[in-house]
């Protein structure tokens, strides 16, 4: 019985710090998410403005 309670035990500080774990990695998530979000909405500013970056893909390069 003993070590049925040692192993319950285990198992409950186990579980608390991978809640702990868990609520932090969350948290990151929220907030990468939040500046991801931010990022897309000025990026849609910026090309309705029409001043977005010069797309190099479809430009020359200057020595040709």
């Amino acid at each position: 019985m003993q070590h049925l309670e040692e192993k319950i035990a285990h198992l409950t500080r186990t579980v608390d710090e991978l809640n702990t774990v868990v609520t932090k990695q969350q948290s990151e998530i929220d907030r990468l998410t939040r500046r991801v979000e931010m990022l897309l909405q000025r990026e849609a500013e910026r090309a309705q403005e029409g001043s977005g970056g010069v797309v190099l893909g479809d430009e020359r390069p200057p020595h040709y």
